[in-house]
């Protein structure tokens, strides 16, 4: 046997050892945007096309004649569900665009569900405006490395949410007004996932006030391998003129009992500031809202990764300083990301929508 033949079998040995399964390798269509042969397909969906179908775009008629901007947007009644999309994969959505009434009620009414592959309970269960990134419904622009927000809530995210068989999301109308939606959902199909590809979660949670002494759940336990990619949280200081943030996060992982693996040092530690809040957004960390003793801020473990393997839990501790450090209760809520394959278990249940608005910000 040649020494290219043996090169050539150890090659793929290892590459099927890696859990690749094959030799081409996925292209990166954000890095290597001049690669034409991706095997990819690409799609897009909204009013104007609600099944993506080639050729079916902007065929509905307006004043100006067919095709001329017939159907951009609908009003979504108080109590009514409006799928978003059902898409028959593989697939990734590669970016979600929205908007609609920039009401701070409205942003916490409006809920966000998405269920991939047939899976029978949602993966993600979010309020629209904390899923895009501002906590207590008010909108402030500015952009990271998941997020970028309008001041008339243009609303986009750009994680990708890869699916194998089927994607399909809706968004409920729980308030009691009618608003205007548009939206645009971007996507490719032809994707080339494993079985056990991570699917985008998101799960929100409120705790108003939080109980002293009981660290506030960002993530409930997970029983699966995964990866966190972090948080969206929003903070209302209870207890005007003292220091909320001397609470240090938890990430206990795989085994971890009484203590976690992974410790912060403060809760403005964790959003990668020091010594107070300061409204300062950054790519992967920072804060979007610093302002009547409301608080919305966020950190993306994208560069610096948190895998587990087995089970996952993450928490965060309520303690102020009030001439050293002190127990404290105030209102905090999330929006947590993170990825792990299907079957995975049911999200814990959403606070309805009268918990969600109570008590947020007004304009």
């Amino acid at each position: 046997m040649s020494r290219r033949i043996i090169v050539g079998n150890l090659l793929c040995i290892a590459v099927l050892v890696s859990g690749c399964g094959s030799l081409q390798k996925p292209a990166d269509i954000t890095a290597e945007p001049y690669l034409l042969d991706a095997g990819l397909v690409s799609r897009s969906i909204s009013f104007e096309n609600p099944t993506g179908a080639p050729g079916q775009g902007g065929k509905a008629e307006s004043k100006l004649g067919v095709g001329r901007k017939g159907s951009p947007a609908i009003t979504l009644k108080a109590g009514q569900e409006v799928q978003l999309c059902d898409i028959e994969g593989p697939g990734t959505i590669r970016h979600i665009w929205m908007t609609t009434s920039k009401e701070p009620n409205n942003l916490r009414s409006l809920v966000i569900r998405a269920w991939w592959d047939d899976q029978k309970h949602p993966s993600i269960e979010c309020p629209i405006g904390d899923f895009m990134g501002f906590a207590h419904g008010k909108v402030m622009p500015y952009y990271s490395a998941v997020h970028s927000l309008g001041k008339n809530a243009g609303m986009n995210i750009w994680l990708p949410m890869p699916f194998t068989r089927r994607a399909k999301i809706t968004l409920t109308n729980e308030g009691q007004k009618n608003v205007p939606l548009f939206y645009q959902v971007d996507y490719t199909i032809g994707d080339n996932h494993a079985r056990d590809v991570g699917r985008l979660h998101v799960v929100f949670r409120r705790k108003n006030p939080t109980a002293e002494k009981q660290d506030f759940v960002l993530l409930p336990t997970r029983n699966n391998k995964g990866r966190y990619i972090g948080a969206l949280i929003g903070i209302r200081n209870m207890h005007p003129g003292q220091w909320w943030g001397e609470g240090e996060i938890k990430i206990y992982m795989d085994g971890d009992t009484e203590f976690p693996t992974i410790c912060g040092t403060g809760s403005e530690d964790y959003v990668c500031l020091s010594y107070g809040m300061q409204e300062t957004p950054y790519l992967y960390n920072g804060c979007n809202l610093d302002q009547k003793n409301f608080v919305s801020m966020y950190r993306w473990h994208l560069p610096d990764p948190i895998y587990w393997q087995k089970e996952c839990r993450i928490t965060i501790q309520q303690i102020a300083w009030k001439q050293g450090l002190a127990e404290t209760q105030d209102d905090w809520s999330t929006a947590t990301f993170w990825y792990e394959p299907i079957p995975s278990q049911p999200l814990p249940p959403m606070p309805d929508v009268k918990a969600r608005t109570t008590d947020i910000w007004q304009d």
